[in-house]
């Protein structure tokens, strides 16, 4: 059965929340592994189909967490998954686009198939408080997060990629 992989990290909760929602609409589609960035590996991205990385950005950057995944992996996997399909998800302050374009240009050096835009959840958060703060996604915007893993995973199952 094709497996879906959606890679994470996040450290307030609210890339969690994003990545649970995709991973539970996803589950009805393929075969779905939801692993934190620090469980994840070289292995689990070699038998995966498809990729969902959702990471934070943190200070304008993927977070450190998820670059390490994305570090520890890069040479491993190298020339052995090009073709793959995958989308991200970022959960942001105020913008966002940095973690992604980062995120992008990893998948670039992969050869991954890009198969949407990313999508970025603005939790609006701009003091050290807020910021700090565990977090809470609203339905809605979990709602397009469903809507990504659900859509990838049946992209996958169906061969569409």
């Amino acid at each position: 059965m094709p497996q879906l992989l959606i890679t994470y990290h996040s450290r307030t909760g609210g890339t969690r929340q994003m990545a649970e929602a995709a991973a539970e609409a996803a589950r009805a589609e393929c075969d779905t592994l939801l692993l934190r960035a620090e469980e994840a590996g070289p292995d689990h991205l070699l038998a995966a189909d498809g990729y969902l990385f959702a990471a934070p950005e943190n200070l304008a950057a993927l977070s450190g967490e998820m670059k390490e995944f994305f570090d520890r992996c890069y040479y491993p996997v190298l020339g052995r998954i090009e073709g793959h399909p995958y989308a991200q998800m970022v959960c942001a302050g105020s913008d966002g686009e940095n973690a992604a374009r980062q995120t992008a240009r990893i998948a670039t050096g992969w050869r991954l198939k890009k198969v949407q835009p990313p999508l970025i959840i603005c939790t609006h958060a701009q003091t050290p408080e807020a910021i700090l703060a565990e977090k809470t996604i609203p339905e809605a915007d979990l709602a397009k997060c469903a809507d990504i893993g659900q859509a990838l995973a049946a992209g996958i199952a169906m061969g569409v990629f």
